[in-house]
């Protein structure tokens, strides 16, 4: 790709706020005064922070034409309070109604999700929705036979024999395991709890970052949907399964090609809670 960028001498103020917040040191300037210059601009990762610093909007930059860059307007944003309020109203909320989440309520979350900050700005964090309760049920299905294979391996004497000397906590949670296949077995999903969509955040193989992206993006898009008043929860039962899978076999059965990195499962709720607890005391370290 082919990046082109150059500043309007006209409108330029020479602020230089461009050369303070470019990532790859491509704007520079000499004095307080002097003229911005460029340089190494293939070394651009295209975060946006020059075109969306600029005041004056002189910074031409081919990858964001005018009609990508907004105007914020900080006056519509929420305050902090309104901030703090909907963090501490956010829950894992698992009593989902058997309605559906709107549409346009999956793009807003998945549009949340999008925004969220990736190392380097790669963007490389793609997203998969679920809303086929038939897809639904063989991802619990899937998370539910892994946990199986894992209970009857550990179960096994032989290995049991060299294992437990060594990871005593894995044999704690063998009655967990067969607590959540039982209930699996008799019509209880322990897994999605009867969420009625279900996205799925994957990275390419290999991505250094790529669970940590795709753990920011949860965090926005989990935020997005309190918002809304969706309930949902973080899919931990089915990330875990999904790492102890060497054959990535889910991803491959949706189609995904990657590695499915976090999980959202979302419903409609029975009802919302209507206060919120305190936390146990902040620990901080001041240095």
């Amino acid at each position: 790709m082919e990046i082109n960028i150059a500043i309007n001498r006209e409108t330029c103020i020479k602020c230089g706020k461009c050369v303070r917040v470019c990532p790859s040191a491509i704007f520079t300037q000499e004095s307080p005064d002097a003229e911005v210059e460029l340089r190494n601009i293939q070394n651009c990762i295209l975060c946006g922070h020059c075109a969306a610093v600029c005041p004056t909007s002189s910074v031409i930059h081919s990858e964001f034409p005018a009609e990508k860059i907004h105007k914020i307007d900080r006056n519509a944003l929420p305050s902090p309070e309104q901030i703090t309020l909907l963090i501490k109203s956010r829950r894992s909320n698992r009593a989902f109604s058997q309605k559906p989440v709107p549409e346009e309520y999956l793009d807003l979350i998945l549009e949340a999700a999008h925004r969220a900050p990736t190392a380097s700005n790669l963007q490389q964090v793609e997203f998969t929705l679920i809303t086929d309760p038939e897809q639904m049920r063989m991802v619990a299905q899937y998370t539910v036979d892994i946990y199986c294979s894992i209970a009857k391996l550990l179960s096994n004497p032989i290995v049991k024999l060299f294992v437990r000397p060594f990871k005593p906590e894995l044999y704690k949670l063998i009655p967990r395991l067969e607590s959540l296949v039982r209930n699996f077995e008799k019509g209880h999903d322990p897994i999605l709890r009867g969420a009625t969509s279900l996205i799925f955040i994957h990275t390419a193989k290999g991505l250094d970052f790529g669970r940590d992206d795709a753990n920011l993006a949860y965090q926005n898009g989990s935020l997005m949907a309190e918002s809304l008043g969706v309930s949902q929860f973080y899919t931990g039962f089915v990330c875990r399964a999904i790492r102890q899978d060497k054959k990535n076999r889910l991803a491959r059965k949706l189609g995904i090609n990657g590695v499915i990195q976090a999980g959202l499962a979302l419903g409609m709720p029975s009802f919302l809670y209507p206060n919120y607890m305190d936390k146990e005391d902040i620990k901080v370290n001041r240095l």
